[in-house]
């Protein structure tokens, strides 16, 4: 192209903004791109291009979300360099180095916590003043331990070590941070010593499986795991169990797709895509400690913590929606539409309740739903019962 047709195509594009008649910013485009291309008609494939933009913004949004969590881990390594190389000369003459750099994530963390989630911690005076072993469910994120940490440090002045997966030693960048905040590999020897120490240790035996293969029913997929009982058993300390409450529904994964679950058998990384990043309200719940009792062997210890109550409430939470979905068709089928039922519908949700008594007549109702034997019509009376259960479990 000559220079005199370089300064037509220059004098034409500064007509968009500055000639006689002004055009959009999308005619100006498309007339740009008309003009370097060669391509007729090129604004219909724009005006495509950005149908389809507004159609799949929030799909993309969606999956764009779960990115935030990464960049505040990248923030948080950013810092910890800058604090490093800002108080290196007082290494030498501190034993409490990183205690600044520790009080200052945590503090952007529960910031971020509370903003986004509204979290809240619950039992933390079941934590031992020693060491311990807390024993958490791992959600498609470890957002929610990272929130625990940082509350933990505010109320307690207290650091928890944890066992993470080998593939995020992996990750660039991510090394001074891991050491900064007591993340390790987790052989057997290292985690009995570190619980020797007097230090808290916390494990997911679930691991990385159960962050990318659980799903919202909570399934807990420790396998025939059982060597984070063995480390409790071996460090003679209590153990504490952890829960979070909706961590499943703020982070979600594909990990129900067959391909995913085969690459990550093969591969033994990652590679399961995430979606969400949604702003759910998040509660831990700290169960009370399992003492050390040295006849207990570790299969025993394992079973004991399935059937804790901190982990029942991921139960209650399942049957709490099981409950809603029979309610909704329940109240479609016998179409209820006097005044009276509706307001004996907001006394029975009023009415504090004991969620352990769930009426004989629901489990019967449930009995005859699951056994396939005749037709089971719902009637005033289930409902009022489904009513009653879902404000049992909503007040646990």
């Amino acid at each position: 192209m000559s220079l005199s047709e370089d300064q037509e195509m220059i004098d034409r594009n500064e007509s968009c903004t500055a000639g006689q008649m002004p055009m959009s910013y999308f005619t100006c485009l498309a007339y740009i791109l008309k003009e370097w291309t060669g391509v007729e008609h090129i604004e219909d494939y724009l005006s495509y291009a950005v149908y389809l933009l507004w159609v799949f913004f929030p799909l993309i949004i969606v999956f764009l979300l779960p990115g935030v969590i990464l960049l505040f881990i990248y923030i948080s390594i950013i810092f910890v360099h800058i604090y490093k190389r800002k108080n290196e000369l007082k290494e030498a003459y501190s034993n409490d180095f990183w205690d600044g750099a520790k009080q200052m994530l945590a503090t952007l963390w529960d910031g971020h916590a509370r903003i986004w989630h509204g979290y809240e911690l619950h039992g933390i005076e079941n934590i031992p003043e020693g060491p311990g072993l807390i024993v958490f469910y791992h959600g498609a994120t470890p957002v929610d331990y990272i929130y625990f940490m940082a509350k933990l440090l505010i109320l307690q002045k207290r650091t928890c070590h944890v066992v993470a997966d080998h593939f995020v030693f992996k990750l660039p960048g991510f090394k001074l941070l891991l050491d900064v905040l007591g993340v390790m590999h987790g052989p057997k020897e290292e985690c009995v010593n570190t619980l020797k120490k007097g230090q808290l240790l916390a494990i997911s035996p679930g691991g990385v499986r159960e962050a990318l293969f659980s799903d919202e029913t909570y399934v807990i997929m420790w396998g025939n795991r059982k060597g984070f009982a063995q480390v409790a058993i071996d460090a003679k300390v209590p153990v504490i169990p952890m829960f979070t409450q909706n961590v499943r529904e703020g982070i979600r994964t594909l990990g129900g797709i067959k391909i995913f679950r085969s690459l990550y058998e093969h591969l033994r990384l990652p590679v399961v895509p995430m979606y969400g990043g949604f702003p759910v309200k998040l509660r831990t719940f700290i169960g009370e400690p399992i003492p050390y009792e040295p006849n207990v062997t570790a299969e025993e210890l394992t079973a004991k913590l399935k059937r804790l109550p901190t982990l029942e409430r991921r139960d209650a939470r399942l049957l709490h929606k099981t409950l809603k979905r029979i309610l909704y068709y329940s109240e479609k089928i016998i179409k209820v539409n006097n005044k009276n039922f509706k307001k004996v519908k907001r006394s029975v949700l009023s009415a504090p309740l004991d969620f352990s008594a769930i009426p004989e007549q629901l489990q019967s109702f449930f009995n005859q739903l699951s056994s396939g034997n005749g037709k089971v019509e719902p009637n005033e009376h289930v409902v009022f019962l489904i009513l009653i259960s879902l404000k049992s479990i909503e007040d646990t």
